[in-house]
């Protein structure tokens, strides 16, 4: 049985970001709000053995109402709660809620340290809505003389924005995040090059092949830890293998059909763990994969 589960609270965003489903690229399946009867649902019947819980997949969590409420449940059953945020919904009343609520990490995620560059990927984004969310909730936290929720603050790093990394690096200090990550980006069509890959070739998944095409930097292997330790919940209660199934293309069972246990061991997803060992180049998913 799963130890991690990302839930997704919502498929709805007010940002457009070039790479994300909820963004430019439109999905193919259903889009909706997570209810908190399939939430508690999913909770009941994985809490047992369940010691950490994303409440994330696609879309902004704070767009859902009941977000917070749902944050609460599971904290109260002992499960550490994580979410992913763009930060533009931190303001004074749901900056309290938040502190209140039992979140352990809160993933902040800011991919430029000036309103020009930020906007590039998160196109509509306002970068002083983030700067100041993230002010008032560290502020608010310490006057609270509490530890949580940490703040961790995502840096995506593009050929667009590798050059503000120092500048990045002094404000997160200067405001006080616990910690800061810059990630490489996943580039959707990355055969052909992008703006989006960075000179410095150490902040991307992908190098020059030598022909003008671009591969992958890492060698794929036929294994995914993945697939034993976690799984994703839709918001209408689908169960998925990974992350990367942003489309949910490999539907593996419903909550609203079966029972967790049932799901990880079903026919689907047993045959699908023998695919990826066998040869996992023959699923789409997993052929930009880093893991």
């Amino acid at each position: 049985m799963p130890t991690s589960l990302s839930i997704e609270p919502t498929t709805s965003c007010n940002l457009r970001c070039p790479e994300c489903p909820s963004g430019l690229r439109s999905f193919t399946r259903p889009t909706g709000m997570l209810q908190p009867e399939l939430f508690e649902k999913v909770i009941s019947q994985s809490k047992n053995h369940l010691s950490w819980l994303h409440i994330y997949f696609q879309g902004e969590p704070f767009l859902n109402p009941r977000f917070l409420e749902m944050v609460s449940y599971a904290h109260g059953q002992g499960i550490f709660t994580s979410t992913s945020t763009n930060a533009h919904y931190l303001d004074e009343a749901r900056v309290d809620a938040v502190i209140n609520s039992g979140l352990r990490q809160l993933i902040v995620s800011m991919d430029g340290i000036t309103q020009d560059v930020y906007e590039k990927y998160r196109v509509g984004g306002k970068l002083s809505k983030v700067d100041q969310g993230l002010r008032l909730l560290l502020e608010k936290r310490k006057k609270a003389k509490k530890k949580f929720p940490r703040v961790v603050l995502q840096f995506l790093v593009t050929g667009q924005n590798e050059h503000q990394i120092p500048d990045l690096k002094s404000w997160s200090k200067e405001i006080g995040v616990d910690e800061l990550q810059l990630k490489t980006t996943q580039i959707y069509d990355f055969e052909n090059g992008s703006e989006l890959i960075p000179s410095d070739l150490g902040y991307s998944r992908y190098i020059p092949e030598g022909n003008g095409k671009w591969k992958l930097k890492r060698k794929i292997e036929n294994k995914c830890w993945r697939m034993w330790q976690g799984a994703v919940v839709t918001w209408d209660g689908k169960v998925v293998p990974c992350c990367f199934d942003k489309d949910a293309q490999h539907v593996m069972g419903s909550f609203q059909e079966k029972k967790l246990d049932e799901i990880w061991h079903s026919a689907p997803y047993q045959s699908f763990r023998s695919q990826l060992l066998k040869d996992r180049t023959q699923i789409e998913i997993c052929k930009n994969c880093t893991e």
